[in-house]
This record gives structure tokens, C-alpha cells and sequence, in this order.
């Protein structure tokens, strides 16, 4: 919490006084073309004033739809050039945050090849190039994958971000370093290690055991010599390349004491957006801003399958009321880059229910993510340590973002940051079939009705009124007493008059 009041300070202070400068700006710039238009008549030259976007901020979140960038699958090409020529394209789906996944270069030492096997285990010609490795296996913190592109291809990608009005975190890795990177060697101190003093893998604290991430070495946070070291190499990205913040990797296997001690240095050049891939209360009270909503995810799944129904997902919203601030925020997703390649597409896990359960993260609490291919029905699963290429062509998924995303920016009720609209769960006939519950806000107010179950299955709300069919432009009179028939998985966005 005391991080979070210091961040609203200074982002209010950082605002204003930016517009200051901004206004100053303005004024030189206006006064410079008055006296050359005076100077020269015959000669005149605009040069358009291009406005600088704000610093992240509460009220940014409070509507954003989140993108992850595999940059490695997105193209073809597999470069950050390609991925910002479609950076425009993302405003149509509502996109105000675009993650990317880790852009360093990737040890290959120990680089694995499958989930079994390293790259030394594999009798295969031109494997090197063949094996790329885990983004997560990073080996200089401060470069740029040479077949993703340059440090300036970077700067050009945020720029242009800005420049439509989107926000850009960076995967951060801390846990853990590659096999190659020099602080093996110069420092490994900076290293977890085993009784013969020997560099380790990060092994489950409970057990002793390899977690199977033999491509990586464990980071100590122990060391307190590590804590500025890391911090140097996050202060430089947002430093030089003018990102707005960072989605950090297992962030509760890192000390929270660090995260508290980067935070301060990272906001002194700018405001930033800490996303943890955790849904630990203890982070979300200290600097993280969002969290991740794994236990919902997994529930969603369960009940696509018909394993859980609507009563295990009441039981979760009550948890987490009682266990979360009001503030705290949790990213809703239907996948993933792991979910994707380790645990299936979305219609793999979720199969007829899938587009039911993407509106489901827009309507809830929350920010919702789309991975990357998403947008385009991608059913296949994208291969982690190799080169892959995500699908391209429209389905009915893109439109259907395309107006999640629109009711998402712009309908307050829907407001899923530190000040979101109210949640009310309404009563139905069928509770453990049938999720009906409201948002409002602002004098707005939007109602999500759905069936979680592969019956039909009739029933009747305990509300009454006249709302508007969001998706299909139909007049809906609600009441009471009448009952009302939906086949599987159907659902209805419906906003009040």
C-alpha cells in the first residue's frame, strides 16, 4: 500500500508537470511559425505537433484490453519489425497494453530442445538452428535477440505504440539467467548453489527436486549484491528505450524486498505498470499493480468441461472479495503462452464454450488478455523451442473482440482497475447452470447472462427492466416471472437503457 500511495504521488506530479512543459512547448513552437510565416510568405511548412502520451496511470487501466506478443511466432519473418507494421491493427480490438514476451538473446548452453531434452542430448544436424530455446533462458539482460532485430527496432516498437496511444511492458526474468550469461562467472555469488558449490537449476525448496527447468540457473536473492545489479539492467529499459513497465516472471519466487527496492528506481524516470505472473496478496499489496487470475483460468476450464459448474465460480468470487483489496487488479485469460503450448488451445480445454468464457473475462472484474493469434481462432498449439508461425486469417473470433474490446474501452460499467464497477451476482432458477450477474457504474449499467452447461436449460432472473442486446442491436424487456430459454454456452451482454 505505501508503494502504491508514493506511485500516485508522483504520477500526479509527473502529469502536470508535463503538461507544463508540453504547454511551453506548444507556445515556442506556435511563436517560431509566426515569425517565419512573417519572415517568408511565399514558403510555408507544417510540421505536425504530435502529442505525448500520458504516463500510464489508474485511469488507463481502468478500460485496457491486454495483448501478448510472441514475437519469435507472430511473423513469418519472427522480428519486431514485422510486429510493429501491425501495431495499428490493434486499436481495432481495443488494445491499450501490449505485453512482450522476452526479447534478449537466448543461452545455448543447456538450451532445451523438448521439455526433456537439452540441445547436448539431441544427435541432430543443424540443431542450433533448428532449437531456439525458451525466451526464458536469457543470456544479456540489455540486448536484443539478433533474429529479432536491433535495439533500435525496440525504440521503433515503443514509439510506435506510443504513437497509437498504447502502453508497452517487457517480460522481465528474475529468477533466473541462462548457462551463458557472465554472471557465472563473475559473479556466482549471484547463484543458488549445491553442497559441492556447484551452480543449480531452481529446485522445488520443499523437496530438493528439479521444477525441470534445467535450461536456466537460479538466481540468489540472498546476495543482496544481486538486488542492484538486476535493478541496473530494468532501470536501463526504461531508461533508453522508454517502456512503461514490466511482466514479471514467477514474481513470487523473487524476495519481495527487491521488487520494493527496483520500484522506487524505476519510478523515478517515469511511471510504471508492474504485471506479476502470481496471484499472491502479499505482491499485489506491496508494488504490483496487477496480478495474474490463475485460479479462476483453471476453474473456467473445469467448468467447460463439465467437471465444475456456476456454484464453484460463486464460491470463488466470494474468496476473492475476502481475500483481495478492493484495488487490486487480475489479469482474466483464456490462454496464454504456456496455456497455449503446454496445455492445449482454447478449444482444445474449453471446445464449444470458448467464445462464451472470452466474453466472460471482458464482463468480470478485471482486465482481460488476448494472446497473440487468439484474434484469429488459432487451434493449434504453438511450439515453444522452435520456430512457429501463429494463423492469420479472420474467423469469428476477431469480430467478436473487435466489440468486446469497443464495450471494454468505453462502457464505465465494465471499469476493471483500482476503481472498478460494482459486481452483483443476480439470483436465477437455475444457479448452478446459469451466471447472471451486473456491472455498474457511473449511471451505466451492463448485464452478462450465461449458460455454463452443455444442456439447454430454462429458467427465470430475479430482475426486471429494459436493456439493449449488445451483440445483436435487439430491444430486451426483462421480468421477473418470465422464463427464458438458452441452448449451450449461449450468453447475452445486455446494456440498460
Amino acid at each position: 500500500m505505501f508503494w502504491k500511495k508514493v506511485k500516485k504521488l508522483k504520477y500526479d506530479y509527473t502529469v502536470n508537470f508535463k503538461k507544463l512543459i508540453m504547454k511551453k512547448i506548444v507556445l515556442i513552437v506556435l511563436s517560431i511559425a509566426t515569425l517565419w510565416g512573417c519572415k517568408n510568405q511565399e514558403t510555408k511548412t507544417e510540421t505536425p505537433l504530435v502529442a505525448e502520451l500520458e504516463p500510464i496511470s489508474d485511469q488507463v487501466l481502468e478500460t485496457s484490453v491486454i495483448y501478448e506478443v510472441n514475437i519469435r511466432q507472430y511473423s513469418p519473418e519472427g522480428t519486431l519489425n514485422a510486429f510493429t507494421q501491425d501495431i495499428p491493427r490493434l486499436k481495432e480490438l481495443g488494445v491499450k497494453i501490449i505485453w512482450l514476451m522476452p526479447v534478449q538473446p537466448i543461452s545455448l548452453k543447456n538450451r532445451k530442445a523438448t521439455g526433456a531434452l537439452s540441445i547436448e542430448e539431441v544427435d541432430e544436424p543443424n540443431k542450433e538452428q533448428k532449437y531456439k530455446g525458451s525466451y526464458y533462458s536469457i543470456t544479456d539482460y540489455t540486448a536484443i535477440h539478433p533474429e529479432y532485430g536491433t535495439m533500435d527496432d525496440f525504440k521503433k516498437l515503443v514509439a510506435t505504440a506510443h504513437e497509437n496511444g498504447m502502453y508497452v511492458l517487457l517480460d522481465w526474468v528474475a529468477n533466473h539467467t541462462g548457462w551463458d550469461h557472465q554472471w557465472i562467472s563473475k559473479h556466482p555469488e549471484y547463484y543458488h548453489k549445491n553442497e559441492k558449490g556447484e551452480v543449480t537449476d531452481p529446485l522445488n525448496p520443499e523437496t530438493g527436486e528439479s521444477w525441470g527447468w534445467t535450461d536456466v540457473a537460479h538466481l540468489n536473492y540472498d546476495n543482496e549484491g544481486l538486488f542492484d545489479a538486476m535493478a541496473q539492467e530494468m532501470v536501463y529499459w526504461v531508461k533508453e528505450t522508454n517502456i512503461d513497465g514490466f511482466r514479471c516472471d514467477v514474481a513470487d519466487n523473487v524476495k519481495v524486498s527487491f521488487w520494493e527496492y527496483v520500484y522506487p528506481k524505476l519510478t523515478s524516470i517515469k511511471p510504471v505498470f508492474m504485471l506479476a505472473e502470481s496471484e499472491k496478496d502479499f505482491l499485489l499489496k506491496s508494488v504490483f499493480d496487477m496480478g495474474y487470475g490463475w485460479e479462476v483460468h483453471h476453474i473456467m476450464n473445469e467448468i467447460a468441461k463439465g467437471h465444475k459448474n456456476v456454484s464453484d465460480w460463486d464460491d470463488y468470487m466470494k474468496r476473492k472479495m475476502e481475500r483481495y483489496q478492493a484495488e487490486d487488479i487480475f489479469m482474466n485469460f483464456t490462454s496464454n503462452h504456456d496455456e497455449n503450448s503446454w496445455n492445449g488451445t482454447v478449444f482444445e480445454r474449453m471446445g464449444l464454450a470458448a467464445e462464451t468464457f472470452a466474453a466472460l473475462t471482458y464482463m468480470m472484474p478485471g482486465m482481460p488478455l488476448i494472446y497473440n493469434g487468439q484474434e484469429y481462432n488459432m487451434n493449434k498449439r504453438l511450439k515453444f523451442f522452435e520456430k512457429d508461425t501463429m494463423p492469420t486469417t479472420k474467423g469469428t473470433m476477431y469480430p467478436l473482440y473487435e466489440k468486446l474490446g469497443k464495450i471494454k474501452n468505453e462502457n464505465h460499467a465494465l471499469n476493471g482497475g483500482k476503481n472498478a464497477g460494482s459486481y452483483i451476482r443476480l439470483n436465477t432458477s437455475e444457479a448452478k447452470r446459469i451466471l447472471a450477474f451486473a456491472r455498474a457504474k457511473n449511471g451505466e449499467e451492463v448485464l452478462f447472462v450465461a449458460n455454463l452447461s452443455a444442456e439447454s436449460t430454462t429458467f427465470s432472473m430475479q430482475i426486471s427492466g429494459k436493456y439493449a442486446d449488445y451483440m445483436n442491436n435487439e430491444s430486451v424487456v426483462l421480468e421477473e416471472t418470465k422464463m427464458l430459454d438458452f441452448s449451450p454456452w449461449q450468453y447475452r451482454i445486455l446494456i440498460k437503457k
